[in-house]
């Protein structure tokens, strides 16, 4: 099924770009000339992105955001002339999934779409899996559960959160900035040794040595036996 890509843009010139760009990638595009327009095409068919503009007539694409976040969780990645903290801080609290400034790159603006479109994809396809199996491991996304070889595993929150994110990539290596990030939290003020104490831990109550350490990288759910 093809994508449908919303560019939500006043400058005509910008508009024949991307629709040109997008289209010819296979992407199936509805252009609004204003904010009005952008909001009430929106509402009116399904679609995969939506690109948009700030400063834009009748509404701007602030506004168009705040409404379209309301109703749905649809990408969004704001295309601007804007380019100062403030603008990108404000545009990010509103829940865009990326940020792009003008003049661009139409080879930037298609990988961004490209890499957005993906990771949504890998999200879903993520969510859709309840069950995980690994080995002698089995986590339950649903109940939140964890049990080896049929037998209950009692974690904490976050030793849960450090098995699921293996699970879910068995084989890529995370460093322990890459951890802290995906399950305490970008605002967590930590140490890497916090990550090394939650590991010992997990792997002492799954009695497993799966979880590989890395030297000098970080971890990985190592192969199946």
């Amino acid at each position: 099924m093809t994508e449908r890509i919303l560019v939500i843009e006043d400058e005509t010139a910008i508009q024949s770009i991307l629709s040109e760009l997008l289209t010819d990638a296979g992407y199936e595009i509805e252009v609004a000339g204003d904010g009005l327009e952008g909001i009430t095409k929106f509402r009116e068919t399904p679609f995969s992105l939506v690109l948009l503009d700030i400063m834009m007539p009748k509404i701007d694409g602030y506004t168009v955001c705040e409404m379209i976040r309301q109703e749905s969780n649809v990408p969004i990645i704001m295309l601007t002339a804007l380019d100062e903290e403030e603008a990108q801080v404000k545009a990010f609290g509103l829940k865009v999934d990326d940020y792009i400034t003008k003049p661009f790159s139409v080879n930037l603006v298609l990988m961004r779409v490209e890499a957005v479109l993906r990771r949504v994809k890998e999200r879903k396809d993520q969510e859709a899996t309840a069950i995980l199996s690994y080995g002698n491991i089995r986590l339950d996304r649903e109940s939140h559960t964890v049990s080896v070889d049929g037998k209950p595993i009692s974690l904490t929150h976050t030793e849960y959160g450090l098995l699921e994110l293996f699970m879910l990539h068995p084989g890529r290596v995370f460093t322990r900035d890459n951890l802290l990030n995906k399950v305490w939290g970008y605002d967590f003020a930590g140490e890497e040794k916090t990550v090394n104490i939650h590991i010992m831990n997990l792997r002492r109550k799954l009695d497993t040595d799966l979880i590989e350490t890395i030297r000098g990288v970080g971890y990985r759910l190592g192969k199946e036996n």
